[in-house]
């Protein structure tokens, strides 16, 4: 009687496989996989610091600049609250809030 095909996958399937010991050269090229895996690992981590270090650098510059934007206009707004007094076509309400206080005295 001719063996089915069931029947031969089932015989090949229960039959065990005999497992070998890896050969050196084997074993070395999963080391040197091991390695690699291990080397662009680390090379992603530190180009991963490296691209934080830079966002973080330029969010200090992008405040500092805020700052002192912030910190000029606030002078020019001043300034700005009175064009006339800039033009000097009326007195400056600074000079004129020092005459009042030294009228005072």
């Amino acid at each position: 009687m001719p063996a089915t095909e069931p029947d031969r996958l089932g015989r090949e399937v229960a039959a065990p496989t005999a497992i070998s010991a890896p050969n050196p050269r084997e074993l070395r090229a999963q080391a040197v996989k091991r390695l690699q895996i291990g080397l662009f690992g680390l090379a992603a981590m530190l180009l991963l610091v490296a691209l934080a270090n830079i966002i973080m650098e330029r969010a200090r510059l992008a405040d500092s600049a805020t700052g002192e934007l912030a910190a000029s206009s606030t002078a020019s707004a001043a300034s700005a609250a009175d064009p006339l007094a800039d033009l000097g076509v009326i007195p400056s309400p600074d000079a004129a809030s020092g005459r009042k206080r030294a009228g005072s005295h």
